[in-house]
């Protein structure tokens, strides 16, 4: 992609997202989390143990190249976006959990994605190869997180009406700009891209597929509910891939780490759009004997 867009189109545009997103929150999302700690708890386990621990063990399982390692690495390090609440709603999830695990996660992340992507860079690329988070850009990493969030909450609070016009426009760009990084940053390693789907495209779609799994069932058989086990799913099955693709064509400067996160990107709507029509499905046969019971039990009285 041309230097000029990556360089300041790319980060601008997702500033706008990010915007969007602090559009959606105010301090009671962070205050509810003494709500349902345990949930919250569980979720940040699975998210930042649990399937950290996965992506490493699939970039040694499929052997990946250093540069798609640590990019598959960010990715997994990457905290949830607006979209994991909408497919919440749309699934019958928590949605006032979903809001504020996406608040809680847009802040751990300014902290542990460096942490995590140092540790990928160090153990999977070797000495001598120009990749790194120094701590300048830690906070270019952190002020691409965080100030833009801030300003949305900001704009939320002393100006509700424009937060009310601000939020569908700012959806339709998220997803066309989405779509326009996916492109460009598949054309620009256009030469290469068979070769990238043939390295990462199976161990995206586990590391997507394993992500919806665990967000669900590991909050299950601990007692979470299933609307709350819903919004973890999607809260850590949909990684925000343009926050991903931003830091490594902007802040990392190569278009090969952004490949894992691009790759997934088309997996995971697909993927998180069947899971949770599954989980629908399943959550009405277990019910479906429960209610025939009933049904029996009036016909008795008659």
């Amino acid at each position: 992609m041309d230097s000029g867009i990556i360089t300041i189109m790319l980060p601008l545009a997702l500033a706008i997202i990010m915007i969007g997103l602090g559009l959606e929150l105010t301090p009671k999302d962070f205050a509810r989390v003494t709500k349902h700690p345990k949930a919250v708890l569980i979720a940040l386990f699975c998210q930042l143990v649990l399937l950290v621990g996965i992506a490493f063990l699939l970039c040694k399982l499929f052997t990946l190249e250093p540069l798609l390692a640590v990019g598959l690495m960010l990715l997994a390090a990457s905290p949830g976006g607006s979209t994991a609440n909408l497919f919440s709603y749309l699934f019958k999830g928590d949605l006032a959990l979903n809001i504020t695990l996406t608040a809680i996660n847009s802040v751990i992340a300014a902290l542990t994605l460096p942490l995590i992507v140092n540790f990928s860079i160090m153990h999977f690329m070797q000495e001598g190869q120009q990749i790194s988070l120094h701590f300048s850009k830690i906070l270019q990493v952190f002020g691409i997180i965080i100030i833009p969030v801030c300003v949305g909450m900001l704009i939320r609070h002393y100006a509700p009406a424009l937060t009310e016009k601000l939020n569908k426009p700012l959806r339709f760009f998220a997803v066309i700009l989405l779509l326009l990084i996916i492109a460009g940053a598949i054309f620009s390693e256009r030469q290469n891209i068979a070769s990238y789907l043939g390295q990462v495209g199976a161990a995206t779609a586990i590391f997507c597929i394993c992500s919806l799994t665990i967000g669900y069932f590991i909050p299950r058989l601990l007692g979470i509910n299933s609307a709350q086990a819903r919004a973890c799913a999607f809260e850590i099955g949909i990684h925000n891939s343009t926050l991903a693709m931003t830091i490594a064509l902007t802040v990392m400067a190569s278009a090969t780490i952004a490949m894992p996160a691009a790759v997934y990107s088309i997996f995971m709507y697909i993927f998180a759009a069947l899971f949770g029509t599954l989980i629908s499905k399943f959550a009405l046969l277990t019910t479906k004997p429960a209610i025939d019971q009933d049904l029996e039990f009036d016909n008795t009285k008659h």
